[in-house]
Order: structure tokens, then C-alpha cells, then sequence
């Protein structure tokens, strides 16, 4: 295949197809050389075409909750009063900064997805 950028959903397609056909090629090969300059073309392609948003602050603070096992009592004890913990999470309160803080540093979530507005 004749690599070139990556333009239309046509092109897209082609390319999808392709690397398909040569996923499983070996580096230093001329397909496995292929493979890596397509795979940067489609990505490419995917992150202008088909952009993901961060998630939601309140439900990414959910999520790792539920992956920590965490209860409410829990993350009062991250970020201060039981009832804040309420009202954060049935988005009657804002994160303050110290929270955001608090919630990168015990539960690693990024702090680009907290300071979201919600």
C-alpha cells in the first residue's frame, strides 16, 4: 500500500484495512516499518476525527471509588466532612482546590478531569 496521509473516511477505512492485514508483520521488516508509519497515521486520524472528552469529575471520582472499594466514609476521611461528601457527589458543591489536592494525591485521579466544570 502507498502510505499518504490520511484525509477522508475513505482514506481511513483503506488504512484500517491494511494495517489488518499487517498487524501481525515483524519490526525492521518493510511491513513492519509500514505498520508503525500507519499506526501513526491512524492515530493521528482518530484523535482529530474522533476526539475524547475527559470524563465527568463527580463520576470519574465514582468510578475510582468503586474500583478502591470505597465507601462515602471513606472519602470523608480524603477530603474532610461526611456531609460535603454528599453534597459533592449529588453535585450541590463545587471542589474546592485543597479537595482536588487531596483526591490526585490518595486516588491518582488526574487533575485535568477534576478541575472540569460540572
Amino acid at each position: 500500500m502507498e502510505i499518504k496521509p490520511i484525509k477522508t473516511e475513505k482514506d481511513y477505512q483503506a488504512a484500517m484495512k491494511r494495517l489488518e492485514t499487517i498487524f501481525d508483520a515483524k519490526p525492521g521488516t518493510s511491513e513492519g516499518d509500514e505498520l508503525e508509519v500507519l499506526g501513526v497515521l491512524i492515530d493521528n486520524y482518530e484523535r482529530t476525527h474522533f476526539p475524547i472528552d475527559l470524563p465527568d469529575p463527580i463520576e470519574a471520582i465514582k468510578f475510582r471509588m468503586e474500583q478502591m472499594d470505597y465507601s462515602n466514609k471513606d472519602l470523608a476521611e480524603i477530603i474532610g466532612f461526611k456531609g460535603r461528601v454528599s453534597e459533592i457527589l449529588n453535585r450541590k458543591r463545587k471542589l474546592s482546590i485543597n479537595m482536588i489536592r487531596k483526591l490526585h494525591a490518595s486516588m491518582q485521579i488526574p487533575t485535568d478531569v477534576l478541575v472540569q466544570e460540572y
